[in-house]
């Protein structure tokens, strides 16, 4: 498996990196600038993140020696040999992570939940650390009302029970749902309907009688 060693990530020339959603920067050591780029594991990094399609937050790559030893790494951690890398799981389902990493040929597996990132690495094949607990499924998204399509609808254009009666069962949900959110608006003001219905029956009085009024005096 080739390996790239050099003293700092701004010594790479850009024709040795091939791997466009990284950078050079990303996979670095993190207490020295260092890097040693292993081609094998960074075209599996990168496969991963084709196949996932979502970013990937590194926490760590490459580490010198010193580095790892002042963290407190694995007197033989893989990050030593640029063949492992810590990934945030606050934008991935770690079961679904887990599953694709082990489909581009990832081998070590370690959890830390806690810490809220997996170690993944080329091997050989083994996993430590608590499991990821399991996460909610998500809800599917949600839709935007339908009233705008039902409006223009030809069966619903005779309006009321007669037009409802017309629509699919397909259609049969999005008709109750415009019939409670419009019995919902109206609800509130139920009070106020009587008051109001005997003020139009006044003001109807009276625009009948100004009209009696005026044909008298018409006759």
């Amino acid at each position: 498996m080739p390996t790239l060693t050099y003293p700092h990530w701004r010594d790479v020339p850009a024709s040795a990196w091939r791997w466009p959603n990284f950078s050079a920067g990303e996979i670095a050591c993190r207490g020295t600038g260092a890097i040693k780029i292993n081609t094998e594991a960074m075209d599996k990094l990168q496969a991963l993140r084709d196949r996932l399609s979502k970013p990937l937050i590194i926490r760590s790559a490459y580490r010198s020696p010193e580095h790892n030893r002042a963290v407190g790494g694995a007197p033989a951690s893989k990050h030593m040999q640029g063949t492992a890398f810590d990934i945030a799981m606050s934008n991935h389902d770690p079961a679904a992570f887990e599953a694709a990493a082990r489909a581009v040929g990832f081998l070590g597996f370690g959890y830390y939940p806690r810490s809220g990132f997996m170690h993944i690495d080329l091997g050989p094949a083994r996993s430590w650390g608590d499991p990821f607990p399991a996460r909610a499924v998500p809800f599917a998204p949600e839709l935007p009302p339908a009233r705008e399509v039902l409006s223009e609808s030809r069966t619903l254009r005779g309006g009321g029970a007669a037009g409802a009666a017309t629509v699919g069962a397909a259609g049969v949900d999005a008709v109750r749902g415009v019939l409670a959110e419009t019995q919902s608006t109206i609800q509130p003001l139920v009070p106020y309907l009587d008051t109001l219905r005997w003020v139009l029956i006044g003001i109807a009085v009276t625009i009948h009688a100004r009209l009696d009024d005026w044909k008298r005096g018409q006759r």
